[in-house]
Order: structure tokens, then sequence, then C-alpha cells
């Protein structure tokens, strides 16, 4: 399976995205408004610049209020994991277990074309197995 067959069972194809300079705190509204636990920080919307999770929020907010005012780019992670559309899902799946990310930028020819989460990797793989198991099933029954 390919990471584009992954891209083909998301819900959205909608990438989102917030600007380097937008707050914390606008960050958080878009996380809410979106029910998305993680952010491509990007200029134009096509060029990844950093990705930023609620976790990097979490980990920064510990007991300093004053982040929530702080710009997205203080608190973002710039060396963003990505992946291609044609890559294997087992390398993708490799990839966010030994660097502990549950997003993933999925660039084609450099630009950002979606953002492949753990929950849509485990939903792609369930089908899959689903598929298979009903094809099993059906060649059992027929002989």
């Amino acid at each position: 399976m390919k990471i584009h067959d992954v891209m083909r069972g998301k819900a959205s194809a909608e990438v989102i995205t917030i600007l380097p300079d937008a707050s914390v705190r606008d960050l958080l509204a878009l996380l809410a408004q979106h029910n998305i636990g993680a952010v491509i920080v990007s200029t134009d919307g096509t060029v990844v610049e950093g990705i930023v999770s609620e976790r990097d929020v979490v980990r920064k907010l510990n007991g300093d209020d004053a982040v929530l005012d702080a710009p997205v780019q203080q608190i973002m992670t710039a060396v963003v994991q990505t992946c291609a559309p044609g890559q294997d899902v087992d390398e993708l799946m490799t990839l966010m277990t030994e660097h502990r990310v549950r997003h993933v930028p999925v660039l084609d020819d450099g630009q950002l074309v979606a953002v492949i989460s753990i929950g849509d990797v485990v939903k792609s793989r369930i089908t899959q197995l689903e598929f298979e198991r009903d094809q099993l099933d059906n060649y059992v029954h027929q002989t």
C-alpha cells in the first residue's frame, strides 16, 4: 500500500496551515475549529517551514501563560519529517515510530499536498485487513 492510497481514503483533503508569526492562541483556535492535532507552519501554504502540534503547546505552556501570545515559530518543530505520495505506508509507519511523530506532511515535488496522521494510517490498514479477510472468507465459502 502506498501513501497516495491513504490520501484517497481521508475524509478531508484540505491541508490546514498557519503563518509562522500567528500567535499560539490563534493556533489553538485553529486546532479546535478543525478538530485536528497538528498544523503545518507555512508562509505560502505550499512550502513546509515547520509543524506545530498540541504536544508542542502543552510542553511549552507548562506554567508559562505568556506562551499563548508568542508566535507559533517559537514553539514549532522546524526539522519536519516528510514523505512522498509514492512511498510505501510501511516506510511511513517506521518513520512515525522512530521519530515519535503522529503527523507527517506529504510533499510532491517539494510542494505540500496532504498531511497523514497516525489515525489515517491505522484506518487504512484496518480497511485493507477487512478487505483481505472478506476475500479469504469468500474464497473459503466458494470451495
